[in-house]
């Protein structure tokens, strides 16, 4: 019988959860950006052999929100906790012993699923504290999402917890989110790429038309900001940094739908959308429903 089920992937933000699904996927799902919280929602990701399915799910960084964009993307994270078939708690390893994924979570109990806590970024520890850490948490994974070293011991770990199931995907998907999710997702990573401080935090990426039958494939995309000065910062003097961040992510989306591109890239301002629930709402986050006590 074939083992199938859900992986989720948790942790504190930058603690490399999109390199790791990347990763395991071989191809680039989630997008990756030293600057803390880029993934906004979960991304999903499947990684087959012949007799086992692996369904990724990374989650946004488990964080104290402190707007409704924040809430929203701690719900996804939390959701994805409740349908996990496995849990993965991904540490910095470089952070050193990591709380509990209850105090992550601040929730007395975060999932009924078996979790797996593992360390990443091993390639940038001295091996005294290598060591170290390897005493105290003996059950705990290793692992360089970087380099690839311990994923395949990781991997078989994580099948062996799968429940029995046939496969929930066909065996050759590898995602089951669309290429104008992924498109846009590229949009906004350049954007995080060129942007500093606070601008890429208000920063969304919305693909208004996507002509697939042109040639070249024709795609106009916003980039939504909160106010005029942060217009003014994604256009540049001139434009050049539109020009610039146009450029590289129609090179990223050219390589993503294997044909030449026309990227029709604009800047237009959306008043406080991170805080406002119907501007979340038409870029896809979902908050989480509020209980009555």
């Amino acid at each position: 019988m074939p083992r199938a089920g859900i992986l989720t992937v948790v942790g504190k933000p930058n603690a490399g959860k999109s390199t790791l699904l990347n990763r395991i996927v071989g191809e680039k799902l989630s997008i990756v950006s030293e600057k803390p919280q880029s993934t906004r929602d979960r991304i999903v990701g499947i990684h087959s052999t012949d007799d086992t399915q692996i369904v990724i799910l990374d989650t946004p960084g488990l964080l104290n929100p402190r707007y409704a964009l924040q809430k929203a993307m701690r719900g996804a994270a939390l959701a994805a906790l409740a349908d996990a078939d496995v849990v993965l708690h991904l540490v910095d390893a470089t952070e050193g012993a990591p709380g509990s994924l209850a105090e992550l979570a601040q929730v007395e109990k975060p999932t009924n699923a078996p979790v797996i806590l593992t360390f990443n970024k091993t390639d940038l520890l001295p091996k005294g504290k290598r060591t170290g850490l390897l005493e105290a948490f003996p059950d705990a994974s290793f692992v360089s999402a970087a380099t690839g070293a311990g994923t395949d011991k990781l991997l078989a770990r994580i099948s062996a917890l799968l429940p029995d199931s046939e496969f929930l995907y066909p065996a050759d998907d590898i995602s089951t989110q669309t290429v104008r999710f992924f498109v846009a997702e590229l949009i906004r990573e350049t954007a995080l790429e060129q942007l500093e401080d606070e601008v890429p935090y208000s920063v969304a990426c919305e693909i208004e038309e996507f002509r697939e039958a042109e040639s070249p494939v024709y795609i106009r995309a916003v980039l939504h900001v909160e106010r005029d000065s942060q217009k003014r910062i994604l256009i540049g003097s001139g434009g050049q940094r539109i020009r610039s961040i146009g450029q590289v992510a129609r090179q990223k989306v050219e390589k993503l739908v294997g044909a030449p591109v026309y990227l029709d890239l604009w800047v237009k301002v959306l008043s406080n959308w991170r805080r406002n629930v119907h501007a979340l709402d038409r870029f896809g986050y979902k908050l989480p429903e509020e209980r009555n006590p």
